[in-house]
């Protein structure tokens, strides 16, 4: 299940409502993302944000996510998965993703969590303009991200056992 949203969500509450009446998961992994204060990348610690605007095309963006979400379930026995993604103006602290993964077997869900991280922070048509003292600038990608992305190129056999 994927939502793009300006709301806030609540990690907890997500979680349950995923699990809720589930009897065939064995463990479940989540990633949640926030708002750094600092500048990402080459300035890492080079000026401090005062927000964060998240843009992207509606439509396309789900669509791609979806896309994302599903090659994670064809790679792992995953019983449910779930990416909430925000959209707009964030401030350092406030929640900028939610992904999590259940599987009858814990490998299974930290697995596919990590590739759908990965993958999200690489594929997903997401656009983020950083405000600071010194003027915005757009988030350039990082050769670490697209690092950690290259190792889901090639696709993994299902894990059925812890």
């Amino acid at each position: 299940m994927i939502r793009v949203q300006r709301e806030d969500f609540d990690p907890g509450a997500e979680i349950a409502a995923l699990t809720r009446g589930r009897s065939d998961i064995g463990g479940v992994v989540s990633f949640t993302g926030v708002v750094r204060d600092m500048a990402g990348g080459a300035n890492i610690g080079a000026h401090k944000i005062e927000s964060m605007t998240l843009e992207h095309y509606p439509g396309m963006t789900e669509k791609q996510l979806r896309d994302i979400d599903a090659e994670a379930n064809r790679r792992w026995p995953l019983a449910a998965s779930l990416v909430i993604h925000r959209y707009g103006r964030l401030e350092p602290g406030e929640r900028i993703v939610l992904v999590v993964t259940a599987s009858p077997h814990r490998e299974a869900a930290f697995e596919a969590c990590r590739f759908l991280i990965d993958w999200l922070k690489t594929k997903a048509p997401f656009w983020k303009l950083e405000e600071t003292a010194r003027g915005a600038g757009w988030v350039e990608a990082q050769a670490g991200d697209d690092a950690a992305a290259a190792r889901w190129e090639k696709p993994a056999k299902p894990n059925a056992a812890e």
